[in-house]
């Protein structure tokens, strides 16, 4: 066993591995930088007339889609999260003038997704050639590089497919793509099916053995929250119009977790699925290269050399209780959190009761790979030249990569500064480990420890932080989807 995980999780880099990233990133530079002078070009000297957001007009521009999104205060927002408990709404009987309300935001919310703004947009076929590029690029991080692989060439391929010309596959009604993405990328049901299968995967053991881990995995969130006012600052760009919905969505980006960032970006901002969805995917995928300079830069080699005791032995009572506990829990206080961490929940339960192994192997294995498999096709048919080619996208591969670093930064952070008052320390290693990319970055948390001691084995004591991080990501997606009533 000690052979296989350092096998697996103890090699060092070579100079040949080094000179290939190298290579990946300048690819990838040379993509974006092409879609931003394309996208810059054709919208920072447009002259419509409109104010334009800017430090001496950030306070009378008004963004573009913004019109209907209500503005929210403190103290508001503290009163939609009451009203959205399970508690409040088990006791509250509702008046015929709150339902009336109701159904009227749920009227307006309606024909504001049905606005697609990309409809009737016309673009230059050498721009579905750039895109035909961007998709065998991502096929060939996937399959020649290994980076998420069972997702990556899925999107790569659905993007080389909806911009093929002629070919209609992203073409309603009837194009293949379009009716992937209909029925199950653009609502909530593939994203569904896909937490039931983490959690079907998952062991919350080594979180239940030291619960002080959820901590680790509540400070990585601080990187979704971050990212909101870098969403302001980048709407003082020429060009960049993100409202509050698009804000949101692109937020949770910085949790690492692409079921979760489809799910909330298809509940309040459809229109960026494809890019966030994708920058989501990179950014776990690139979990690898990104965390380990960030876990130097903020360790000392003492620090990295911490071994932690061997975790308590969880009883199985404690593991089939604890995705039911984690369902009351989310039921009596957010309830919009709900069809994550229950679908999450059930998942687990499956796996842990045991008298059901047929279901919980079908869930784990085959539902889970057909489910990949569509889910990712029908990202892959977002791609399209008019939704990727503009400075609203640029924005978001930028903000999301500065909230996958915050979030990484943070849950470091908050293990250094509970070392502070602990007698048995935790290697802040493991504070990475944090986000939701399960169980990838877990395994990069032991790496880089084995690198300094080939005997220290973090691997369990990571999953910790790794397995709170994707509850935590579903709870802050549930306080966004609350806070503006979706």
């Amino acid at each position: 066993m000690v052979y296989l995980l350092n096998v697996r999780f103890g090699k060092m880099e070579t100079l040949n591995d080094t000179k290939n990233k190298n290579k990946i990133f300048l690819m990838t530079a040379v993509f974006l930088l092409a879609a931003a002078v394309i996208s810059f070009g054709s919208t920072a000297f447009a002259d419509n007339g409109a104010e334009v957001a800017s430090f001496r007009t950030m306070n009378t521009a008004i963004v573009k889609g913004s019109e209907k999104v209500p503005s929210i205060s403190v103290g508001e927002f503290i009163k939609n999260i009451g009203k959205n408990t399970g508690i409040y709404k088990m006791i509250h009987t509702e008046t015929p003038e709150e339902i009336a309300a109701a159904e009227a935001e749920k009227a307006a919310i309606a024909s504001q997704e049905a606005e697609d703004p990309f409809s009737g947009v016309i673009v230059p076929g050498w721009q579905k050639l750039l895109m035909l590029a961007i998709g065998f690029l991502i096929v060939y991080l996937g399959a020649a590089k290994g980076f998420e692989p069972l997702l990556l060439i899925p999107i790569g391929f659905g993007t080389i497919l909806v911009n093929i010309p002629g070919a209609g596959m992203g073409d309603a009604p009837h194009g293949m793509l379009h009716i992937l993405y209909s029925a199950g990328v653009g609502n909530e049901f593939f994203p569904m099916l896909i937490f039931m299968g983490i959690g079907a995967m998952t062991d919350f053991g080594p979180l239940i053995a030291n619960p002080k881990m959820a901590l680790l995995g509540g400070a990585a969130q601080l990187g979704i929250f971050a990212t909101l006012f870098g969403v302001a600052l980048m709407n003082l760009i020429p060009g960049v119009d993100y409202n509050m919905l698009q804000a949101c969505a692109i937020a949770i980006i910085g949790g690492a977790d692409g079921p979760t960032s489809i799910y909330v970006s298809g509940k309040l901002a459809p229109e960026m699925m494809a890019v966030i969805a994708v920058a989501a995917y990179s950014y776990m995928a690139l979990v690898p290269m990104i965390q380990p300079p960030i876990m130097k830069m903020l360790t000392t080699r003492k620090e990295r050399l911490i071994r932690m005791k061997q975790l308590r032995e969880v009883s199985r009572a404690e593991k089939v209780l604890f995705p039911l506990l984690l369902l009351v829990v989310t039921l009596l206080f957010l309830p919009p959190a709900a069809p994550l961490i229950g679908m999450l929940a059930f998942g687990n339960f499956v796996k842990e009761i045991g008298c059901v192994e047929r279901l919980s192997n079908t869930i784990q294995n085959e539902l889970m790979n057909i489910v990949s498999i569509l889910l990712s096709l029908g990202v892959g048919s977002q791609m399209t030249p008019e939704k990727i080619l503009n400075m609203n996208s640029i924005g978001i591969i930028i903000l999301g990569l500065v909230a996958f670093i915050i979030a990484s930064a943070g849950g470091i952070l908050m293990a250094k500064f509970m070392n502070l008052f602990l007698k048995e320390k935790i290697n802040p290693l493991i504070g990475s480990a944090g986000v939701s990319a399960v169980p990838m970055a877990a395994r990069v948390s032991n790496k880089v420890g084995q690198s300094y001691d080939p005997m220290n084995f973090l691997l369990m004591h990571a999953m910790g932080p790794n397995v709170a991080g994707v509850i935590g990501t579903a709870i802050a997606a549930g306080v966004f989807i609350s806070t503006y009533g979706h």
